[in-house]
C-alpha cells in the first residue's frame, strides 16, 4: 500500500527503528554533520540549509513534533554538554558553524531526529525526493535481508521451528479431543480451529489467508509467529482437556450445543487477557511493517515495530527456515553419535 510518511507517525516510527535501513539510508543521503557523544549532529540553521528553508520553518516543526522529534533524539544542549559541544567544535577546527559566545542553550538533531524531520517536511523539495529515497531503501533492505519476499519472515525467528513442532503435537493432541469427545462429523476440526483464530486474532483462515494472500495449498500455520503458534497451542491443549473432562464426567461424546457453551466460557477466562492481547498487537504491527498486510479487525493493536524486532527477523541471528532447519539435524546427529 502506498505510505504518505508526513502523515502517518506510525510508518515513520517503523523506518527509524530499521537500525538495518538506517545505515543504508545514512550513506545514501551523505549529510555528514560534527561527531559528538558518538554521534553525527546537526545545528538548526545547518538543517534549514539542506533543506532549503528557513530556519523559522524548522523551529515551527520542531515546536509542533516536539515530543516525537526528541524521542528519536533531537534534544537542546545546556550548560556543561553545551561547553563540550562548543569545545568540540574549536578542537575540530569547525570554522563554518557559528554558535554564538552568549548562547545559553543549543538545538541539535542527531541523524535518527533528522530523519525524522525530513519524513515531515512539506515545504521542501529535496525533504519530499528523499521520501521516496527512503522508502526505496527500506524496502530493498528488508528484500536483500529475507531474501526477496516476506511472507515467510516469521520462520526467520530463532523460536520458530520449535513452536512450530511443538504446535504440530498439541494439534494432534487437540484433534484428537474432537474426534473422541465431540459427536459431529468432519466439520468438527475447521470449525473449532476457526474458534480459536477468532479468539486470538478476531479472524477466520479464510480471512487470514485472503489477507497475506496465500494460495490455497500454503499452511497458514507457516506464516505465523512464534508468539502467535504457542497461543494457539494453549489453546488447543487446554481445550481439549476440558472437552475431555466434560465428556468423562456426562459419560458420553459432547453434542455441538454443549461444545460451542464448553468454549465459550473456555475462552472468556480472564487468563487469556494479557496473551491474547499480546498476540494482536505483534501480529498486526509486525504483519503491517513487514509484510504491508492489514488486519483491519485488529487496526486498534497496531503500534510501531520495536527495534528489537527488527534484529530478531533481519539480524545476525535470524536465519532462513533451510539454515535452522539443518543446523538442528546437525545437533541431532551429533547427540545420537554420543548415544
Amino acid at each position: 500500500m502506498i505510505k504518505d510518511l508526513t502523515n502517518s507517525s506510525l510508518d515513520r516510527q517503523n523506518i527509524l527503528n530499521n537500525q538495518y535501513a538506517l545505515e543504508e539510508i545514512r550513506k545514501e543521503i551523505g549529510f555528514e554533520g560534527v561527531l559528538f557523544e558518538g554521534e553525527y549532529r546537526f545545528l538548526i540553521t545547518q538543517v534549514s540549509a539542506f533543506f532549503e528553508v528557513d530556519i523559522r520553518t524548522i523551529k515551527r516543526y520542531i515546536k509542533r513534533y516536539y515530543a516525537e522529534l526528541s524521542d528519536n533524539g533531537y534534544e537542546v544542549l545546556r550548560q556543561n554538554r553545551l561547553k563540550d559541544y562548543k569545545l568540540t567544535l574549536k578542537s575540530l577546527y569547525v570554522s563554518d558553524i557559528n554558535v554564538p559566545h552568549k548562547t545559553a542553550n543549543l538545538g541539535i538533531f542527531n541523524f535518527r531526529s533528522f530523519l525524522n524531520l525530513t519524513m515531515l517536511l512539506v515545504e521542501s523539495g529535496k525533504a519530499r525526493i528523499l521520501r521516496s529515497v527512503i522508502l526505496d531503501i527500506v524496502i530493498d533492505t528488508i528484500n536483500k535481508k529475507t531474501g526477496g519476499g516476506t511472507k515467510y519472515i516469521n520462520q526467520r525467528d530463532e523460536d520458530f521451528v520449535v513452536n512450530f513442532l511443538q504446535g504440530e503435537d498439541y494439534r494432534r493432541e487437540f484433534t484428537d479431543a474432537l474426534k473422541d469427545f465431540v459427536e459431529m462429523g468432519k466439520a468438527k476440526y475447521p470449525v473449532y480451529t476457526d474458534k480459536i483464530y477468532v479468539s486470538i486474532f478476531k479472524e477466520h483462515a479464510r480471512e487470514y489467508r485472503q489477507i497475506l494472500k496465500l494460495h490455497q495449498k500454503e499452511n497458514i500455520r507457516e506464516t505465523m509467529y512464534s508468539e502467535i503458534l504457542l497461543l494457539i497451542s494453549s489453546f488447543e491443549v487446554g481445550f481439549a482437556e476440558e472437552l475431555k473432562k466434560e465428556s468423562l464426567k456426562l459419560g458420553r461424546r459432547l453434542f455441538p450445543t454443549e461444545v460451542d457453551s464448553l468454549y465459550s466460557d473456555f475462552e472468556k477466562k480472564r487468563l487469556w487477557i494479557p496473551q491474547i492481547r499480546d498476540a494482536r498487537s505483534k501480529m498486526a504491527s509486525r504483519d503491517l511493517g513487514f509484510r504491508d498486510s492489514l488486519h483491519i479487525r485488529l487496526k486498534e493493536y497496531i503500534s510501531a515495530i520495536r527495534p528489537e524486532d527488527f534484529e530478531r527477523f533481519l539480524g545476525e541471528k535470524s536465519k532462513v527456515l533451510e539454515d535452522r532447519l539443518a543446523e538442528m539435524k546437525e545437533v541431532f546427529q551429533r547427540l545420537k553419535e554420543r548415544e
